[in-house]
């Protein structure tokens, strides 16, 4: 039925198709690939003694590792040591890290409020809701 149909000069939309598609898978595979290569430079690039973080979210210190077999033995807490392979490596933390995480707690302080101390009045409304929703 197509065949039987003159076309004044073919569609514009299949022919953004199949030369943009091309296009997108790409720029799709190139951005993946230098993802790759960033997180592989992370993971060589840490050595003893480098805090890091692995891709389970367990933060500690390397102990020792063996080039050989590509694992790492890290230390999570005194005394306890696990080994992992190298690529279990999520990101290296630096202390700049750890001055974030301080700061952000700073601000939740703020947020937090003590009922107990007495200075904060219940309204009638929160007074007749304590008792939930169901009332007898």
């Amino acid at each position: 039925m197509f065949l039987a149909q003159t076309s004044g000069g073919g569609s514009p939309i299949l022919l953004l198709l199949l030369l943009g598609m091309p296009v997108m898978l790409f720029l799709m595979m190139r951005s993946q690939r230098k993802k790759t290569a960033q997180q592989q430079n992370l993971q060589s690039s840490a050595r003893l003694g480098s805090e890091i973080m692995t891709t389970a979210g367990i933060f500690g210190t390397i102990v020792d590792e063996d080039e050989d077999e590509g694992t790492i033995v890290l230390e999570i807490a005194p005394g306890i040591q696990i080994k992992l392979i190298r690529g279990a490596i999520a990101r290296v933390v630096s202390e700049d890290d750890d001055d974030e995480d301080e700061y952000d707690d700073e601000e939740d302080d703020d947020a937090i409020v003590d009922l107990a101390d007495g200075e904060h009045d219940i309204s009638a409304a929160d007074a007749d809701n304590a008792e939930g929703p169901f009332r007898p």
